[in-house]
């Protein structure tokens, strides 16, 4: 199949905009297009007989009355739903059941709408059967055993009836058939069928679901009505990210080579069929990447079946740049000459595209913050689809009345022709009172599949639509008024409805502004700062040297403590200013010298940027001055300063953020700093030393100290002017270290040391793969493993444990593995030929004890002569692992009942005490469903950050203070409240101040 040209960018705004002005020209649009009181009239009736005959109890509107997903009663049942039948063991299944149900108060539950008595009864019932389920983990007894054996059985038989009010069938067959049989009531129904499943981890993944969606345009083909049309006859939606493991804007390449053909082997089909094939909607940050593959798959189709008016994609209202994605999508189609089928959505990824803006610090969001703005939104798209019907078929997704009144509205002044759609299980009420005044094509957006693969989609469903804000929510509330439901959302807020990313932290603090890299405009610059840079060479120091600067720093402190602490803050504030608006710069010289992705790059810099932020916040609200409680008559003032000479020794896997927070924690303490970086990455300390003597930290306050650990750090610690000395690195160095400050004579010197970790990751089988998997793979290859709290032991549960290695071998399979210099890269080079050699040797003794289980081919030629490949091995127990290994490899150990007799642990207490015994205490990751199990394996863990239903990697300052106990390291946890104390000495002052005469202020008061 020979490929069609692929357009380089679609035209497109950027979606890092303000949304007021965005609201505004949504409004202006929409003027004088509809008549709001008109759009009451005709949607009231319907809200009204909803009201009037309300749906069955299973319906979605009455579950989120009796349930709301606001209640502790309707989360519990949200999340039971979405983990239990996954769960192949009995004992894990019981465990969920019960802290789930455990959570909420269903005997409280007395109902009081129209199903009061199936409410109630089911709510006594849900009561009834917590008593047989067990209080914690402890083993129940026999009874109580086969108690919760039965309440378990009965729940996930009532999670399976639940499943079918939401997905038409199991498969494309028994879909087809429920279709058939819905059509003798309603003749005017149409389905879009949707093969469930998230996006595909491995190429095993994408095989099945491109399968999957074969199978069923062969199906759908077979029973559809020859001649009638794609408009007429049922049709089918598919995920891009489904069909590509790495569907994401890095590995365009890879995209348009291994994708684009699955998709147009798929628009073949449905072409030769005639039928309605459907792109669905995903992130925003896919967003151009989708609209490439449109206009790529659009000339395709008007090169091979140009009469064809079945090809389509989903836009979301919700995205700030969703109006002129609809101008992109009719300009595509009248390039090639073709009519488009859009169906027109409000967005199901909200929350989590709000996450990304956050965590990524974005100028702003690519999403509208006011769920009546996105309706706005969703009005004027409307109105730009129906503007455009010679080229597009409109197909609006709602449940909304008083939405679906507006598009009828305006649709009769302009006659163009549209569909409505619903999805299978949700707003049947409304849609029933629709089709009797108006009667409008509709078609049913039809999940299909396995109900075990429904749950993570159910849940989305769920939260998007039983949101208090929701309009499904507030229809099956009778104390909201059909007015105020029916209420025009047309006009804009006065504040946005989220902070703005920067804004996160509060007024306070801003957050370090980063770069979307999946914005060509965004990327542009870094990718010329790190063609163009080239790294300086930094003179080592020579040991002779190192007395006199140790002088200059010490003769320099008295001074520089001396300078008031708002103006120690304001140094840091202004080196976080300029490091921030010089990020390409540095992101060229951490790719050059560190061997860092640009990723890596980006998070690294606004890491030293919110550490200059947050210490010089931290110093203000903390060093000052403290009056302490006393007896009259007397003052008590504490008093924070300086050590002296502070010596901060850093490591290179980090060598911006933790060189930068070592030394400005020191700096704002009043301490001089002695800074020695890293043997491989001294330019990067070179150039921020000199940034922050720029912002006004004076030469006798920091100096630079280049050379090796065993000459110039060991010269440093056993300097008698060295006052305290903060330390990023390998346990063993940090033991050499302790061993030398506390041989020296004079004071005793305190030691700040972060080191390494055996950083295990406890999943059990309630933990959905893919989530696993995704973590996995972050937290254990991401900077080629180079970093101290990266994954380095998976522990997963018995249960689970094939589909889990299976799906993380396939996953790790994908990961491009290269020069960190190319935006593709995922996993660079170790850091040098040293840590290659060490990494080696700890390969080659695995290849002898343990069991392979995957591993990434490397790139040909020299590219991949510093780089370890990507792998992971499987031990037998815990205790195999003896040492850490500071590169992309993953131990991994089985655990449960059935690994007891070879050492392994049989539940999670015994696993997290094996944990425990290696020493070392770190960062721990835990997946489960069990929030109580959840909580008892923090309180067990001996370790400093334990990360829950996440990756394990990527703490942020402020957030997640870091560091760890035992050989990981002595704290105080590096970006915390209680970290700028270690870099202090304290003085009180007592002072007398009845000594003179007496205490007048005592006897001004005596009565």
């Amino acid at each position: 199949m020979s490929l069609p040209t692929v357009t380089p960018a679609a035209r497109l705004p950027s979606p890092l905009r303000d949304e007021a002005p965005v609201v505004q020209a949504r409004l202006a649009a929409l003027a004088g297009a509809l008549d709001w009181a008109g759009v009451q009239a005709l949607a009231r009736p319907w809200v009204q007989a909803v009201r009037d005959e309300p749906a069955p109890f299973w319906a979605m509107e009455s579950l989120l009355r009796e349930y709301p997903i606001s209640s502790a009663e309707g989360l519990a049942l949200m999340r039971l739903a979405e983990a239990l039948l996954r769960v192949p063991d009995a004992a894990t299944a019981i465990a969920l059941t019960a802290d789930q149900l455990g959570r909420a108060d269903f005997e409280a539950a007395d109902g009081d709408g129209p199903h009061k008595m199936l409410a109630s009864l089911s709510a006594s019932a849900i009561a009834l059967s917590k008593r047989f389920l067990p209080d914690g983990e402890h083993p129940p007894g026999l009874l109580q055993r086969l108690g919760a054996q039965t309440v378990v059985a009965a729940t996930v038989r009532a999670i399976q009836l639940l499943g079918r009010q939401f997905v038409l069938g199991q498969s494309i067959g028994e879909a087809l058939g429920e279709a058939r049989s819905q059509r003798k009531a309603q003749p005017q129904l149409r389905f879009s069928f949707d093969m469930l499943g998230e996006g595909a981890r491995t190429a095993h993944d994408a095989q099945r679901y491109l399968r999957s969606y074969r199978d069923a345009i062969a199906a759908i083909a077979a029973a559809a009505v020859a001649g009638a049309g794609p408009e007429a006859n049922d049709g089918i939606s598919i995920k891009l990210s489904a069909l590509f493991p790495r569907y994401e804007d890095s590995q365009r390449a890879r995209v348009f080579a291994e994708l684009l053909p699955r998709v147009l082997g798929l628009v073949d089909d449905a072409a030769a069929a005639d039928i309605n094939l459907t792109v669905d909607a995903e992130e925003s940050d896919r967003l151009e990447l989708s609209l490439e593959l449109i206009d790529a798959a659009a000339e395709h189709i008007a090169a091979h079946h140009p009469h064809w008016r079945g090809f389509g994609l989903a836009i979301q209202a919700y995205q700030t740049r969703a109006e002129e994605c609809v101008h992109e999508v009719a300009r595509i189609a009248r390039a090639h000459g073709l009519r488009f089928m859009v169906r027109l959505v409000k967005g199901a990824y909200w929350d989590g595209e709000i996450k990304r803006a956050q965590e990524l610090g974005l100028a702003a969001y690519p999403v509208f913050t006011h769920k009546h703005h996105t309706d706005i939104s969703y009005l004027a798209c409307a109105k730009a689809l129906l503007d455009h019907a010679d080229v597009i078929y409109p197909q609006f997704a709602t449940h909304n009345a008083g939405t679906v009144a507006a598009i009828v509205q305006m649709a009769r002044v302009r006659r163009a022709p549209f569909e409505l759609q619903r999805l299978h299980g949700m707003g049947e009420g409304v849609y029933r009172e629709i089709g009797r005044s108006e009667p409008l094509p509709l078609r049913i957006y039809a999940p299909v599949g396995e109900h075990r693969d429904l749950l993570a989609y159910l849940v989305r469903r769920l939260l998007e639509n039983g949101a208090n804000s929701s309009f499904v929510h507030q229809l099956a509330d009778p104390q909201v008024d059909v007015d105020a439901l029916l209420a025009s959302p047309l006009q804009a807020a006065p504040e946005p409805g989220q902070p703005s990313p920067l804004r996160l932290y509060g007024r306070a603090r801003r957050n370090a502004l980063g770069v979307d890299l999946s914005i060509a405009a965004e990327r542009a610059p870094l990718l010329a700062a790190v063609a163009a840079t080239r790294v300086p060479q930094v003179a080592e120091t020579p040991v002779s040297d190192i007395d006199a600067t140790m002088r200059l720093l010490h003769a320099g402190q008295v001074a520089w403590n001396d300078t008031p602490l708002a103006e120690r803050a304001a140094v840091l504030l202004r080196a976080a200013d300029r490091l921030e608006a010089e990020l390409p710069a540095w992101c060229g010289l951490l790719v050059k010298e560190a061997h860092k992705t640009l990723g890596d790059c980006v998070a690294e810099l606004r890491e030293a940027v919110d550490f200059c932020r947050y210490y010089a916040l931290q110093a203000q609200d903390t060093l000052g001055p403290r009056e302490l409680p006393g007896p009259t008559g007397e003052s008590n003032t504490l008093h924070l300063h300086g050590r002296g000479v502070f010596v901060c020794i850093s490591p290179w896997n980090f060598p911006l953020a933790i060189f930068a927070g070592q030394v400005v924690a020191a700096l704002v303490a009043g301490n001089s700093v002695a800074a020695k970086p890293a043997e491989q990455t001294p330019a990067v300390a070179q150039r921020f030393v000199g940034l922050l003597h720029a912002a006004g930290v004076p030469q006798d306050a920091l100096a630079l100290l280049h050379g090796p650990g065993e000459t110039v750090g060991a010269a440093l610690v056993a300097h008698p002017l060295t006052a305290g000395v903060c330390f990023t690195g390998s346990t063993q160095v940090a033991k050499l270290i302790q061993r030398a400050l506390a041989a020296k004579d004079g004071a005793i010197v305190p030691l700040i040391a972060e080191t390494g970790g055996l950083n295990a990751m406890v999943v059990d089988s309630s933990a959905l793969p893919e989530q696993v998997a995704d973590a996995v793979v972050q937290s254990a290859f991401r900077s080629a493993g180079q970093r101290c709290s990266a994954l380095r032991l998976l522990c997963v549960h018995e249960g689970i444990a094939d589909g889990v290695i299976a799906m993380i071998g396939g996953a790790l399979q994908e990961l491009a593995v290269g020069d960190p210099a190319d935006y593709a890269t995922d996993v660079g080079p170790v850091i040098d030929a040293e840590a290659h050699a060490a990494i080696t040797r700890h390969l080659e003794r695995l290849d002898r004890e343990a069991t392979l289980l995957a591993r990434r081919a490397l790139p040909d030629g020299p590219a991949g002569a510093q780089h370890i490949a990507p792998c992971a091995y499987e031990l037998a127990r815990v205790a195999d692992l003896r040492q850490e290994v500071f590169g992309p490899v993953l131990h991994v150990v089985r655990w449960g009942p059935g690994t007891a007799a070879r050492g392994g642990a049989a539940d999670v207490e015994a696993l997290v005490g094996q944990i425990n015994a290696l020493g070392y205490g770190l960062t721990l990751g835990v997946q489960t469903r069990i929030d109580s199990r959840a909580q008892r394996i923090a309180h067990a863990a001996r370790v400093g950050n334990v990360y829950v239903n996440r990756n394990m990697i990527g703490a942020v300052v402020g957030v997640q203070p870091f560091g760890g106990e035992g050989l990981s390291g002595t704290g105080p946890k590096a970006g915390g409240p209680l970290y700028l104390y270690r870099f202090c000495a304290e003085q009180v002052v007592t002072v007398n101040t009845a000594a003179a005469g007496g205490n007048a202020a005592l006897l001004a008061g005596a009565h």
